[in-house]
């Protein structure tokens, strides 16, 4: 028995729950009354749960220890419109959901937090309400989900994403083919060196390769190569290493390839033509608070001009797409907490709203299958519906974050198209080593930061299979089922399954049980062979990462463990 306790909250305000028990959840219904019309203050709603056979925990933005935590220190996510998503999970030691705890309103700054009361060995959950401050009203009402069937704790992640779909109304925006196809995206390969002449060179070979879109980073705006924003929020071409701008689109397109230009949206550099014109129009203590600053988007000037570059970009250059990134860098500190007639917002989640829905209007009207990319952690079910592709946050060569933040992403994103960080990797390394980058991101679409030029021979021919091996298989990776056991070790074994194929990526646990008529297992671990169990009489053929077959034959017992080298794949059928 769960009982819950309402805690803070505006004097006088009546915060009213009423609980509903449905299919084996108990829904929350919360509603906040103000006796004037104002700006609501943080409310909890707590309650304990007991500890008995829960392991670990879970939620969107982990990317550390899967412990407990202390109820003094509870694990939390901070959830808000621009970044993740309120919803966090318990998880008993075999994988079982154990308490799902979502809410409906993904908007509103909330945070949800769970920890070990050590007195008693039961949970002390709260939810806390308006963590930052949004706009006046006199009425709010929200809805928790809790969930505590012992069901897979993967399909409790997904019901919560078809809820918030469904039940909720967050409709996610239309996903073209064009964000489902692998992307050369210049950041690890080119920095800010960008030259026009050897982008077109790039691309050439991309497209060779099957990469079917490019997307030229930082840097296409500045002269500067100092990293940092201090140059950014002009946004006009630098025309030493771009020339014009419009002149290489189309000799890109002639490549075969879509275009798509980054944009950190929020930032506006000391040294930039355009500081002067909105200096009174930041986010207070934003950006490095020296040489760049967070533009305040509920001043109806900022909305505009940013509207403007970015469809006038797509416009008169022909793009195909635009990276925008930092959303999730919109904060509300200092001094812009305080009230100015002047906006015309004031709650800067609605203000991030009507920015990108003025900017998804714009931009579907000249390009109904316009590309926009976003990344962690502005990835919740409400700003989906102005971005078709999720990217994982920056982690070079790291196959370890990318390939969690993939799983994690699959599970929240619906038909979203997720993307992988751009693997990279150090071209002295061993082929398999490399391949390992690939194999990583396989129920992703890729994007590949490598000047291929300078690839040698054997990563180049791995590259190139590996490519086509996710093209094959491009169906049934993107559209099938994700699951994955042992999310506490970042995940061991994950598999997509779709009708009568199965893709396995083996990562520490290296048994792979065949479930359907074609099954494919992927070698991404320390050891040289892979486990296959229930496939007795089926054939099986062996390749390594460069797609050269190793072996063949037919399996002859339930437990059969057959030789598959560092990044090899196996094709049991």
């Amino acid at each position: 028995m769960m009982n819950f306790n309402v805690t803070g909250g505006n004097k006088g305000t009546d915060i009213k729950i009423k609980k509903i028990q449905k299919d084996g959840l108990i829904f929350l219904n919360v509603v906040v009354t103000f006796d004037t019309e104002q700006i609501p203050e943080p409310f909890s709603v707590e309650w304990k749960f007991s500890a008995k056979d829960c392991a670990f925990t879970w939620n969107p933005s982990m990317m550390d220890i899967h412990g407990l935590y202390f109820d003094w220190g509870k694990k939390t996510i901070n959830s808000r419109l621009a970044s993740w998503m309120p919803l966090q999970q318990l998880i008993s030691r075999d994988g079982r959901n154990k308490l799902s705890i979502a809410v409906s309103d993904v908007d509103t700054p909330i945070e949800i937090g769970t920890g070990i009361c050590e007195e008693d060995a039961t949970f002390s959950c709260e939810i806390r309400f308006f963590t930052v401050p949004t706009s006046p009203c006199t009425e709010y009402s929200a809805i928790i989900r809790l969930d505590t069937r012992e069901i897979p704790y993967y399909d409790s992640i997904y019901d919560v994403t078809a809820w918030w779909e469904t039940d909720c109304g967050y409709e996610s925006a239309f996903v073209p083919e064009g964000a489902k196809e692998p992307v050369d995206s210049l950041w690890y390969s080119f920095h800010q060196q960008l030259d026009k002449e050897e982008i077109i060179n790039e691309c050439q070979l991309s497209s060779e390769l099957g990469m079917k879109t490019v997307i030229i980073d930082d840097g296409w705006q500045t002269d500067d190569n100092n990293r940092g924003y201090a140059y950014c929020g002009d946004w006009e071409v630098a025309p030493k290493k771009m020339g014009d701008m419009k002149t290489l689109v189309d000799g890109i397109h002639k490549t075969g390839m879509k275009v798509m230009l980054w944009y950190s949206v929020p930032f506006v550099g000391v040294h930039s033509k355009r500081y002067e014109e909105f200096k009174d129009m930041l986010l207070d203590k934003s950006g490095d608070e020296k040489t760049f600053f967070a533009l305040d988007p509920r001043y109806k000037k900022v909305r505009d001009y940013l509207t403007d570059v970015y469809a006038r970009a797509v416009r008169e250059w022909g793009l195909d797409g635009l990276k925008l990134d930092f959303i999730d860098s919109f904060y509300l500190k200092g001094k812009s907490l305080e009230y100015d007639p002047k906006r015309d917002y004031q709650s800067l989640e609605d203000a991030i709203h009507a920015l990108m829905s003025e900017v998804k209007c714009k931009l579907t009207a000249i390009n109904p299958e316009i590309l926009v990319e976003f990344r962690q952690s502005y990835v919740g079910p409400s700003i989906r519906k102005y971005g078709n592709m999720l990217r994982v946050g920056d982690c070079p060569c790291d196959i370890l974050k990318n390939r969690f933040n993939i799983v994690n992403l699959r599970y929240t994103s619906g038909k979203t198209a997720v993307h992988s960080d751009m693997i990279m990797w150090n071209t002295e390394d061993t082929v398999e080593n490399a391949a390992l980058q690939f194999a990583s991101v396989l129920y992703s679409v890729p994007q590949i930061s490598m000047l291929i030029k300078k690839l040698p021979p054997d990563h180049y021919a791995m590259l190139k299979f590996y490519i086509s091996f996710w093209k094959e298989y491009k169906t049934t990776l993107l559209d099938g089922k994700v699951t994955a056991t042992n999310p506490e070790s970042e995940y061991s074994l994950v598999c997509s399954r779709l009708s009568d194929k199965e893709v396995y990526t083996a990562y520490n646990d290296t048994v792979v049980p065949v479930t359907t008529k074609e099954s494919i297992a992927v070698n991404v671990s320390a050891k040289k062979s892979l486990i296959i169990k229930n496939a007795v009489g089926k054939n099986y053929k062996v390749v390594n990462c460069m797609g050269h077959e190793v072996s063949k034959g037919v399996i002859n017992s339930c437990l059969e463990e057959i030789k598959v080298p560092t990044a090899g794949i196996i094709f049991v059928n």
